[in-house]
């Protein structure tokens, strides 16, 4: 199912919604204000029903965001385990027999520097994010096949085995964290968020109306907390666009260090 909001601006989102509310605000006060009474039953009930509305709110902000930052930490944590499954897989290279070292080292340092391009690339460019992942892919089947060649040669599980095992474990982690980086907090909670907030802040101008004044200026500084929220929940939720993304380091580490490694050629540009 495509999503609707994920190729839209956070910014954009966040603004309208905020647009959304002050106008859901007045539209309430004015149809407060219309109905205003001097009963206190009334308004004891319409501050009621803003309290619960309030609670609901919260709750739904914490789980959204909780939802938010747990897929960061997934995305967070597949980043580090394949730079541990590459440089892993980059050391027992030197198990291989003679002759398929160097080639196998070369094509994971290329591997290597693809994943940290396709890391880097913004979900508006979808073609080069594509032509990326094809990349990366094709070298693991090179890979895999030089493996094989290996197993041909020499089947030892101490020397071809240790690294087809690595090999293994480096394709899973990349397929595990390409899976991480397309899974985001379901629209449909985005929308109820979305709904829940513009009828909470239609219910406080309502009450503010009944009870026969202006929306305080707290309120206000309440309506742009919760927009502050929301654009925290949906930049952590989009790792290739907006403020928080997901941190290489983990991959560059691995290719300074590969760099300075005895005997490693630098490619020329």
């Amino acid at each position: 199912m495509s999503e609707i909001m994920y190729s839209q601006s956070s910014l954009m989102i966040v603004s309208g919604l905020f647009v959304c509310m002050l106008l859901a605000m007045e539209v309430g006060f004015r149809s407060g204000r219309r109905e205003q009474t001097s009963a206190t039953e009334a308004i004891t009930q319409a501050n009621a029903v803003l309290a619960s509305m309030l609670g609901l709110l919260a709750l739904l902000l914490a789980f959204t965001f909780s939802a938010a930052l747990q897929r960061y930490d997934d995305r967070s944590r597949t980043v580090v385990a394949e730079a541990n499954a590459i440089g892993t897989t980059y050391l027992r290279a030197q198990l291989l027999p003679v002759g398929m070292q160097d080639e196998v080292q070369a094509l994971i340092r290329q591997y290597l520097g693809v994943r940290i391009r396709e890391g880097r690339v913004d979900s508006s460019e979808p073609e080069l994010h594509g032509a990326l992942l094809q990349q990366g892919a094709l070298i693991e089947e090179q890979l895999w096949n030089r493996a094989v060649r290996a197993a041909e040669l020499d089947g030892s599980p101490v020397t071809s085995g240790l690294f087809i095992q690595s090999l293994n474990e480096l394709i899973d982690t990349s397929g595990t964290r390409n899976a991480a980086l397309n899974r985001h907090v379901p629209e449909i909670v985005l929308f109820l968020m979305f709904a829940t907030i513009v009828l909470t802040t239609a219910t406080l101008g309502y009450a503010s109306g009944i009870a026969g004044h202006r929306v305080t200026l707290a309120a206000f500084v309440l309506v742009m907390l919760i927009a502050l929220v929301v654009y925290l929940i949906i930049d952590l939720d989009r790792p290739r666009r907006g403020a928080i993304q997901v941190s290489q380091e983990s991959m560059l580490n691995l290719q300074q260090t590969i760099g300075a490694m005895p005997g490693f050629i630098a490619p020329r540009p």
